[in-house]
């Protein structure tokens, strides 16, 4: 059975049609003071902030037209003191949406990577320098697949307050906080002003990881690929890597392996004068597909190897990055596949 078209769609399509036409690009830029990223902290002057009635503040204006007709075609002056009353009311409603957000400070913080596909948190700080407590402020950023990841939160006086801005990722390297919208309906809901920022801040954005159900590379007969070692140590415990041809039954490292999704058969590496060392190529990658897949078997391999504390190079074309373990190793063998290429 077909659905009936929602009637919001329709709208939402011919707005972003129109904001990313050449005339509404001019009229974002002059309107709305739109010039690009901006860097350090930023305050919403009073030329920043826009405000409009909302769906509720435009039916009270019809009402009171409605409501002011009567009054003046049957001279009823309870009806002139209500009109005015409400509409009063309504004006100075107007002035408090307008400063609860003017002259907020705002300003960019860390971002951790994440991986292609996952919701990136932008961490974002909004600074209250005045003596007013600021309520409901609402923040989301305007991406292309209008999710609309938004939050919202209130600034009290003399305080600043920390707020992680969510968005979505789609592919692998740097990706720029698209432009934020801040908008505030408080306090009657009648009123909306909003303002826009573009701060400069960007995520890494590591490859998607491949399922786990490629086996890490092996030393092949030549010796030319996977693994590099010169013979198995007896003294200390110093890790686990994938089996090669050679190694005693005695060091396999049975407890690992029924933790391994990937079922591969692993050694205990141990330490004694000797050295293992797996080498993830980016022409190991078995079969023959795209650049994008490819790095995502090895971002899969990375996070594998760091896993089962392997010690692992990484070499890409142009890129080698010599075999070790740890965090600060994994983080720069995943930078370097997130930035390959581009």
């Amino acid at each position: 059975m077909m659905s009936a078209a929602h009637p919001s769609r329709g709208a939402s399509s011919f707005r972003r049609w129109f904001w990313s036409s050449r005339y509404g690009r001019h009229v974002s830029r002059s309107l709305f003071l739109l010039r690009g990223t901006e860097s350090g902290e930023i305050e919403l002057v009073q030329r920043r902030v826009f405000i409009l009635p909302t769906r509720s503040g435009l039916l009270l204006v019809a009402m009171l037209v409605a409501l002011l007709l009567g009054s003046i075609n049957y001279t009823l002056s309870l009806g002139y003191v209500l009109t005015f009353m409400v509409a009063s009311i309504a004006w100075v409603g107007m002035f408090y949406t307008f400063r609860n957000l003017a002259h907020l400070h705002l300003c960019g913080a860390r971002v951790d990577p994440v991986f292609a596909g996952e919701i990136a948190e932008y961490r974002v700080v909004l600074r209250n320098s005045g003596k007013l407590n600021r309520y409901a402020i609402r923040l989301h950023a305007n991406d292309e697949l209008e999710t609309h990841l938004e939050v919202s939160a209130d600034v009290m006086a003399n305080t600043e307050l920390q707020l992680q801005l969510p968005a979505m990722t789609k592919e692998r390297g740097w990706q720029t906080l698209p432009r934020v919208t801040l908008e505030t309906a408080f306090p009657l809901g009648l009123w909306r002003a909003w303002s826009y920022w573009s701060p400069d801040l960007r995520c890494l954005v590591y490859p998607q990881p491949a399922p786990a159900d490629i086996p890490l590379p092996v030393m092949q007969s030549d010796g030319s690929s996977g693994i590099g070692h010169s013979g198995p140590g007896s003294e200390d415990f110093a890790g686990i890597r994938p089996y090669a041809t050679g190694d005693s039954p005695r060091h396999l490292a049975w407890k690992a392996m029924a933790r391994n999704p990937e079922g591969s058969v692993l050694t205990k590496l141990f330490d004694g004068g000797s050295q293992s060392e797996l080498w993830l190529d980016l022409a190991l990658v078995p079969g023959r597909v795209d650049l994008e897949t490819a790095l995502s078997h090895m971002t899969r391999w990375v996070l594998s190897c760091d896993a089962l504390n392997i010690r692992y190079g990484l070499r890409l074309p142009g890129t080698q990055i010599k075999p070790d373990h740890g965090d600060a190793h994994r983080q720069q063998c995943l930078t370097a596949l997130a930035l390959y290429g581009l």
